[in-house]
C-alpha cells in the first residue's frame, strides 16, 4: 500500500490547442512510472491536427501512473499523467487502489499567477476543463450491453439477464458527453438522451454512441418474390483476410478535410507550360561552386522558388485571399511562400515567413531548414499557419505536371514537373534540352485569366532565362 498522499498527486492535462482541435494522439511517452520529472521537462510527444509537438509538463515530481497508453487518442482536458509533487519515491499505486475519478487535487494556476501547461508551438488557454456535477441517479457500468463490456474488458463479458438495459434517465438534464462525441452523436443522428452512459460520472463514450447506432439497425427482411424489383445498391462486401484498414487521424484527417473545402469552395482554375530549363539547371551547378551557398542547399526549387516571388512582384494582385464575411478581396504586401512536404505522417505545408524580403542565401538556408524539420516531424503548427502561396514538387516522384488543390485561405499554388532531357528546338535546330511542365491553379473569385497567365508566363521567363532574376529585380 502507497504512503503517498492524494493531496500531493497532481493530474497533468491534455492542454487546449487551441485553433479548434480538441484531441490529440500520444505519440511517445518520455517516461515510466517512478521516474523523476522537473519543470519544463519533455515527457511526450503528441500529433494533433497540425504536427507532432512535444508536451512539457509544468512542474517537478516523481511520476505516478501515466494513464494511456502510446496510439492513444485523448480528448482535450483529459488527465493523461499522474505526477507525486510532494517528493515521495513510492511505486504507482495498483489499478484497484486508484480513484474512479482522476480529478486532480490542484488545478494548474492562471495566468499570470503560475506556469500553465501549454503544448509547444500554441498559446496558454485560460479556460477551465472541470465537469460539472452529475444530477440525478447514475447508471451502473453493469447495466451496459455485452458487446460493450466484451470492448471496455478486453475479454468476453457474461451472458446478460433476460432484462433490457434502462435508457438514460429522462427530463430536462443534458446528457453528460465531449464535445467530439457530441459531433459524432450529430454526424451518425443519434440522440444522446437514449443512449446508455457507461463512462466515470455517467459520461457518454464514443463506444456508446456506436453501440446505440448498432442497436437501432433493424433486421433486413427477406426480399419478396412478388415485391416489384427496386434498385437498390448491394452492400460493399469486405475481404478482412486479404485487406488492411488505416485510421485516419491526426495531419491525415486534417489534411483530408482542409482539400475538400478547399476543393469544394475555391473555383479552381489550371494552366500549364512546358519551358526550357537548361540554362537554369547550368545556374544551379555554378551556385553550388560559390562560396556564398557553402553549407546551403541548392537545388533547382530554390530558383524556381526565387522565380515564383519575382513573378508575385510584378503582380501582386497575385498575393491575396478571399474574406467570405466581409465580401472584400484582401491583398497581401508580404509572401509566406509554402512548400507542399510529404512526410511518414501524411502531406503538410509550412511556409517560409516573409519569402520575398529574402536574398537568395537566406531563401536557400530556410528551404534547407523547412525540409529538415518536416522530415524529422518536428514542423510546429505556427509554421504551417499564414501562407500565401504555394509550390507542390512532384517531379521529384518522376511526374509530369499535375493540377493541385489550392491550400486552404490560399489564392495560387505552383506544381513542379519533372526536369528532364526531351526534343526541343533552340536556335532553329532541334537539340536535347532540359524541360519540364509548370502548372499554377489559382482561386477564379480572386485571380482572372490574365493575372494567373501572367504570373505563370513570368515564372516560365525567368527559368528559360534566369538572368531575368536580376533585370526584372
Amino acid at each position: 500500500m502507497t504512503t503517498m498522499t492524494e493531496a500531493s498527486v497532481r493530474e497533468f492535462k491534455m492542454p487546449d490547442v487551441g485553433e479548434g482541435l480538441t484531441e490529440a494522439e500520444i505519440l511517445k511517452w518520455y517516461v515510466q512510472p517512478g521516474d523523476t520529472v522537473t519543470d519544463g521537462q519533455v515527457v511526450c510527444e503528441v500529433e494533433t491536427a497540425k504536427a507532432a509537438v512535444e508536451l512539457p509538463i509544468p512542474y517537478d515530481g516523481v511520476v505516478r501512473d501515466l494513464h494511456f497508453p502510446e496510439g492513444t487518442t485523448v480528448d482535450v482536458g483529459t488527465a493523461i499523467i499522474a505526477v507525486d509533487v510532494g517528493g515521495g519515491s513510492a511505486a504507482p499505486a495498483p489499478a484497484a487502489e486508484r480513484p474512479a475519478a482522476a480529478e486532480p487535487a490542484e488545478e494548474p494556476k492562471a495566468a499570470g499567477s503560475g506556469r500553465q501547461p501549454v503544448l509547444v508551438g500554441y498559446g496558454v488557454a485560460t479556460s477551465s476543463t472541470r465537469r460539472r456535477p452529475r444530477k440525478g441517479p447514475e447508471v451502473p457500468v453493469q447495466q451496459a450491453s455485452p458487446a460493450i463490456q466484451t470492448e471496455l474488458n478486453g475479454h468476453a463479458a457474461p451472458a446478460a439477464p433476460p432484462a433490457a438495459a434502462p435508457a438514460a434517465p429522462a427530463g430536462s438534464e443534458r446528457p453528460l458527453a465531449k464535445p467530439p462525441v457530441r459531433k459524432l452523436a450529430k454526424d451518425l443522428g443519434v440522440d444522446l438522451t437514449t443512449v446508455v452512459p457507461t463512462g466515470p460520472d455517467g459520461i457518454i463514450t464514443r463506444e456508446d454512441v456506436h453501440a446505440a447506432v448498432a442497436a437501432a439497425v433493424p433486421a433486413v427482411p427477406e426480399p419478396q418474390a412478388a415485391s416489384a424489383p427496386a434498385a437498390v445498391e448491394a452492400p460493399a462486401s469486405y475481404d478482412t483476410t486479404r485487406e488492411t484498414r488505416i485510421p485516419v487521424k491526426g495531419v491525415r484527417k486534417a489534411t483530408a478535410a482542409a482539400m475538400v473545402g478547399s476543393a469544394f469552395t475555391a473555383p479552381h482554375v489550371t494552366e500549364f507550360v512546358t519551358v526550357d530549363v537548361t540554362r537554369t539547371m547550368k545556374l544551379v551547378e555554378e551556385l553550388k561552386a560559390d562560396k556564398e551557398f557553402t553549407g546551403l542547399r541548392v537545388n533547382p526549387l530554390l530558383l524556381i522558388a526565387k522565380a515564383l516571388l519575382v513573378a508575385i512582384r510584378r503582380n501582386p494582385d497575385v498575393n491575396a485571399s478571399w474574406d467570405e464575411a466581409a465580401q472584400e478581396i484582401v491583398v497581401k504586401h508580404y509572401v509566406n511562400l509554402g512548400i507542399a512536404a510529404a512526410t511518414p505522417r501524411g502531406l503538410i505545408v509550412p511556409n517560409i515567413k516573409d519569402a520575398h524580403a529574402k536574398t537568395l542565401p537566406q531563401l536557400a538556408e530556410s528551404l534547407g531548414e523547412l525540409v529538415a524539420t518536416a522530415r524529422d516531424g518536428k514542423t510546429s503548427p505556427a509554421a504551417m499557419q499564414g501562407g500565401t502561396v504555394t509550390i507542390t514538387n512532384v517531379g521529384v516522384f518522376g511526374v509530369d505536371t499535375g493540377t493541385p488543390i489550392l491550400n486552404p485561405g490560399e489564392s495560387a499554388i505552383l506544381a513542379v514537373g519533372a526536369i528532364k532531357p526531351q526534343p526541343w528546338v533552340h536556335k532553329g535546330k532541334v537539340k536535347p534540352r532540359q524541360v519540364t511542365t509548370l502548372a499554377l491553379s489559382f482561386d477564379h473569385r480572386l485571380v482572372d485569366g490574365e493575372l494567373g497567365s501572367k504570373v505563370l508566363a513570368d515564372v516560365a521567363a525567368i527559368l528559360e532565362q534566369p538572368k531575368r532574376l536580376i533585370t526584372w529585380a
